[in-house]
């Protein structure tokens, strides 16, 4: 993927979007497939994982990524932010529905994956763990530590986090397919598929082949123990699997 530096997308017209460089973070692909899925053009801008980036931090409040900035309106980057502007920008492709019951079903289920004290945020708190239980860690995952509030105790609860949300996936992927539907929630696609397919990576991704991902990423996010690697079911593989062939285009490029 060509990125613009920071300095290049403030002059850029149009939607930029903010990703981190050379790998596949589970954030930025759903921002990525959804955008694409719904045919909305962006310049991807510059952003390197766990940096200062000073620049960043100056046009748009934060230095994480994803990102999206549209025109001259305000950036945004919570997941939430990121779907909303996505539907308001091509709304003829909904990936929210209207229908109050299955949108609070969509968002719900969309939050346990990737908002915080979600399927995400627990498993990155798993990633980190090796380098903070060095008798030195590096900078950058002190850093990164602080920043997403690791601690040996919430490390240690991670894995009942992340056994209860994938156990409520399981449970209406079940239900759902004894209604007929191969989705997670109604019958058409939605944002909680592509979130899951994405997040379901930090747990097993998918092979080189159609993920290039770098071998030290590939190593920290496959599962390291049973437990862990328990929590991608066989329903939620499949799932996982459905959505790519279907709806996001392979191999990945970032």
């Amino acid at each position: 993927m060509n990125y613009l530096s920071v300095e290049e997308g403030i002059k850029a017209p149009g939607l930029r979007l903010v990703l981190t460089a050379g790998v596949p973070g589970p954030w930025g692909e759903a921002a990525k497939a959804i955008l694409a899925f719904k045919n909305i053009e962006y310049t991807p801008i510059f952003q390197q994982g766990g940096g200062d980036n000073d620049a960043l931090q100056t046009w748009t409040g934060q230095t994480s990524a994803p990102v999206a900035v549209y025109e001259d309106f305000p950036p945004v980057c919570h997941w939430f932010d990121l779907l909303m502007l996505a539907e308001r920008l091509s709304p003829e492709n909904p990936l929210v529905p209207n229908d109050c019951s299955a949108r609070i079903d969509v968002l719900g289920v969309s939050a346990l994956i990737a908002g915080a004290d979600g399927f995400g945020w627990h498993r990155r708190l798993q990633i980190l763990a090796p380098m903070l239980l060095l008798d030195e860690p590096p900078d950058i995952a002190l850093r990164l530590g602080m920043k997403y509030g690791w601690s040996k105790s919430a490390n240690a609860a991670a894995i009942q986090r992340l056994q209860a949300i994938s156990a409520e996936l399981d449970g209406r992927l079940l239900r759902q397919e004894a209604a007929g539907s191969h989705f997670i929630v109604g019958s058409t696609v939605s944002a909680a598929d592509f979130y899951w397919a994405n997040f379901a990576g930090m747990i097993k991704p998918l092979g080189p082949e159609d993920n290039p991902m770098p071998d030290y990423m590939r190593a920290s996010y496959e599962a390291p123990n049973d437990a862990t690697r328990d929590c991608l079911t066989p329903r939620l593989e499949a799932h996982r699997d459905r959505i790519y062939q279907d709806y996001i285009t392979l191999p990945l490029d970032f």
